[in-house]
Parts: structure tokens; sequence; C-alpha cells
């Protein structure tokens, strides 16, 4: 490899590494997180296992930029493989609250739902359960708008 070749492939490295550092700097400003840390330290797949359980730092995955902490390392291996499949809906916060005001609002980490196979997190709080709401909303395809105004507030 000539001279110009390498520093040709550098700069396309540097600016691969750049793109990459942005996208990951504007999931951790739309996350739900502490410290970087999603789910309030719980495991995204025991979601799925209908068992929501706390993570442990031992078993931590860094999916672009967003930590995740896992229960045990075959939870860890399997969203590894597919993170996006595990991810929460919205950046993690309240799914209700995001279909009627737009809102970024916390979440209770136990108040969620699994709709056609994406994991949803809802406030619940002070006898507000917005879970509870949205269920009883299902005619307002609140899903719809809660996709539509997501898009609006990643931008």
């Amino acid at each position: 490899m000539n001279r110009y070749t390498t520093i040709l492939l550098l700069c396309v490295g540097i600016a691969f590494t750049a793109v990459g550092q942005a996208e990951n700097a504007a999931r951790r400003r739309n996350f739900n997180t502490e410290n970087f840390i999603a789910l309030r330290e719980f495991d995204p797949v025991s979601y799925f296992q209908n068992h929501p359980a706390k993570g442990d730092a031992k078993y931590q995955y860094d999916h672009m930029g967003i930590v995740y902490y896992f229960a045990n390392q075959a939870n860890r291996d399997e969203f590894a493989k597919s993170p996006a499949k595990y991810e929460p809906m919205y950046g993690g916060w309240c799914a209700y609250t995001v279909a009627t005001t737009g809102e970024r609002v916390r979440v209770d980490p136990k108040a969620f739902k699994i709709i056609d196979g994406k994991l949803y997190l809802f406030y619940n709080f002070s006898g507000d359960n917005r879970l509870r709401k949205w269920d009883a909303e299902k005619k307002k395809n609140l899903k719809a708008t809660a996709d539509k105004n997501w898009i609006k507030k990643m931008h």
C-alpha cells in the first residue's frame, strides 16, 4: 500500500468513528438513562421472559452508547445477538405520555407491556397507572400516535 492509500483509509476510518460517536451522543440524549444505564438497571431480556429482573453490572453490555445490565450471562449474550429486538420503545420513556402529549416522562420499570414483540414501558406512580390508561384507550391507536411523536422528538 502506498502512503496516499494509507492516509485515505485513515481519514475514512476517522470519519466513520466521528459519525458513530455523533449517533451515540444523539441516542444518549434521547434515551431514559441514569449515567447512560438504561431501564434503571433492569435486564431487557427478562421482560420477554415475563419477569422483569434487576440486572448486575458484571453482565453489562454497551449498545451504541447505552449501557444495559443483565441478570445473567445468557441474557447478555441473547441481547448482544439482536439488541433492536430488546431495546425499549421510545427510548424507555412512558409510551402513553409520548402518545398523548409527546413528552418524555419517567417510568416504573415494572409497568410494561410487550406489543408485537416490542417492549413498552409506562409511568406508574402516585396512583397514576398509565399502562391501564393505554389499555383502556385501545381504540385510539396510541401506538401510531406515539410513533409519530417520537420521530418528531428524535429530530
